[in-house]
């Protein structure tokens, strides 16, 4: 069969409403030899995976869990979080997955809201121990037990002692069905109280089998998951998509240019999709005479993907297919995609066309449709769209009108064929004495200049103007420019409201768990730059 065929097939019973073990047990009816998961030494094949699902949701039934019952993962990738996470489906429960960026009081946070009755967690990641971090927290330990995946247990669960419990317990997975709630998966939180995003099974595996159809993932493929399993984009886009395509699973927990590339050559990957940062930073690496003849599909996305990337990650790199997406937790993590086959001026310009069963509107500030080529907010409605937030019904309401459309805080422009461009988040524009200023804009025209490796553009107050730009760049290997130096070329190839008045050259930028930059943290940088320079 060929890799469009199975695709397809899969596409086609997504749409009959699978549910995410229902797609389990289809992978290992058809694959059940072949590697569904390759994590260093652990190599589990589609029937392995099946099994040790069924194990755990035993286990679960076992401990207590109900369907409906929320039960939360906080650790790096790796298979046995995989393992967990089905395990928790088949058991009819949700999942909660946890940042592992988060702090002892942003995690602690996360599991009371969505009062989480167990928790999998990891002792022994770079030195972080969460399960003696929350051993202190008293509401916590009073009312969630918490398993230890690895590491050793301390005064948790061990991992040998949970399974123990589900030997004499039957499955459910034939109670679960396509409109339950699958997981809550929780926003950052920047702008307030974390908001826990409901999304269920029949929406996930709808959204990722077209995904993968559209953007070309097939059997055969092995991927390396960069994007964290807590996230949209290596749960779903990662995890879910290889289950429904036959891909291999290769998870990687840290992103560096060195592993990421050991990996590539040792596991013969063929799928590497991350943000526009992870390319920029093996592009700006020395990869030496590492073999990458394996590498042929990548996925990328952010408010502009800058043309010059995409060139290179197929030049350069090897990519025979690059493709662009949009999506954001509360859509499933997916609204638009370029089609494998789009041309790369539509690949590098645009985040494609709704994926089937979504649509996109463009509006101004009354609400009305913007002609195309105009920008607005960006609005989304169809199948993918969350249940709505966590016990939160006020925070629901306003961002889901009556009538399903989701306001997405972005702004877009479409063009005459349907396809989205995302030029930034209406929070992150700034206003140059009345001029709208998009720091993504100004961004993919500051990597046109050769010294220039990655730039994150804020604004920041100015007496005169309201606001102007600052840039931090950072520059390539080799590379001599000055801050003046490029100040001056951004005056002479951009609007004057849209150049930067400062630049500060850095070595790196704050990263996301998912690799986009953490704006709030330049503004607050930038601030303190600015009032020194104005001091001085």
């Amino acid at each position: 069969m060929s890799g469009a065929a199975e695709v397809t097939r899969a596409t086609q019973v997504a749409k009959a409403a699978l549910t995410i073990p229902a797609a389990v047990r289809r992978a290992w009816q058809q694959w059940p030899d072949d590697d569904a998961v390759v994590d260093g030494d652990t190599r589990l094949s589609w029937t392995g995976l099946a099994d040790r699902m069924a194990d755990v949701a035993r286990a679960l039934a076992g401990s207590g869990i109900r369907s409906g019952d929320r039960v939360a993962l906080w650790a790096p990738n790796s298979a046995e979080w995989i393992v967990a996470a089905l395990g928790v489906y088949a058991a009819g429960a949700v999942l909660v997955p946890v940042n592992t960026r988060f702090k002892l009081g942003e995690g602690a946070q996360v599991l009371r809201i969505a009062r989480v009755k167990m928790l999998f967690t990891v002792t022994d990641f770079l030195g972080t121990n969460y399960a003696e971090q929350l051993a202190d927290d008293r509401e916590l330990s009073r009312t969630m037990e918490t398993v230890v995946l690895s590491g050793p247990p301390g005064h948790s669960t061990p991992w040998e002692q949970f399974l123990a419990r589900g030997e004499d317990e039957p499955s459910r997975e034939a109670d679960i069905q396509a409109d339950d709630v699958s997981d809550i998966v929780f926003t950052s939180g920047t702008t307030g109280l974390p908001k826990g995003a409901m999304l269920t099974h029949g929406a996930s595996t709808r959204t990722y089998a077209s995904w993968s159809e559209t953007v070309g993932l097939r059997h055969g493929d092995r991927y390396l998951v960069v994007y964290p399993f807590f996230h949209c984009a290596g749960l779903k886009s990662g995890i879910l998509a290889c289950i429904l395509t036959g891909a291999t699973v290769v998870p990687c927990p840290v992103f560096d240019v060195a592993t990421v590339m050991k990996l590539v050559e040792r596991e013969r990957i063929s799928m590497l999709p991350g943000p526009p940062t992870l390319f920029q930073s093996l592009l700006n690496a020395d990869l030496g005479d590492t073999d990458r003849s394996s590498l042929r599909l990548s996925v990328t996305g952010a408010a502009v993907v800058p043309v010059e990337l995409v060139r290179e990650m197929r030049d350069r790199l090897g990519f025979s297919s690059v493709v662009t997406g949009y999506g954001l937790t509360e859509t499933t993590g997916t609204v638009s995609m370029c089609r494998h086959d789009d041309p790369i001026e539509i690949v590098a310009t645009t985040s494609g066309r709704p994926i089937p069963g979504m649509a996109v509107r463009v509006v101004g500030a009354d609400d009305v449709d913007a002609p195309a080529g105009t920008p607005g907010e960006v609005l989304v409605k169809g199948f993918a769209v969350m249940r709505g937030y966590f016990d939160d019904p006020a925070a629901t309401a306003a961002v889901i009108s009556g009538d399903g459309w989701l306001r997405t805080g972005d702004v877009g422009v479409l063009d005459e064929a349907g396809n989205i461009r995302i030029t930034d988040r209406i929070k992150d524009m700034f206003i140059v004495g009345g001029f709208n200023a998009y720091p993504a804009e100004i961004e993919n025209r500051i990597l046109d200049h050769p010294d220039v490796a990655q730039v994150a553009v804020v604004g920041v107050p100015d007496d005169r103007l309201g606001e102007v730009g600052c840039a931090f760049v950072i520059p390539r290997r080799g590379s001599t420019t000055t801050a003046e130096e490029l100040i001056g070329w951004c005056r002479a190839v951009m609007a004057n409201f849209k150049a930067p008045r400062y630049v500060q050259l850095v070595e790196d930028l704050p990263l996301n768990a998912s690799g986009k930059v953490v704006k709030f943290e330049l503004r607050t940088r930038a601030q303190r730059m600015v009032r020194g320079a104005v001091g001085g």
